[in-house]
């Protein structure tokens, strides 16, 4: 399974997004501080969850690193996170 697949699963089991989209954007940024050989060390997310209805941009952005905890600190140098509620 791939660091991407292991997100996407670990973020549809926290937050049972109605939309998630994973992308390893690694590749972007081969030779930068954090970049691995191997790439996945760099993801955008893009989520759409009922969870985050009435929370804070902060509020989801810890709702999301919660969720992958275990995926950051296995690795992941970089996460970018664009959190909506669906409707937004």
């Amino acid at each position: 399974m791939t660091a991407a697949e292991r997100i996407a699963s670990r973020l549809q089991a926290a937050l049972d997004p109605a939309d998630l989209k994973v992308i390893d954007e690694s590749d972007r940024h081969a030779g930068h501080a954090g970049a691995r050989a191997g790439g996945e060390s760099h993801f955008r997310v893009y989520i759409v969850a009922e969870a985050f209805r009435g929370k804070t941009r902060l509020d989801r952005h810890r709702m999301v690193n919660e969720a992958l905890k275990a995926e950051l600190e296995a690795g992941i140098h970089a996460l970018a996170v664009h959190a909506n509620a669906p409707g937004e």
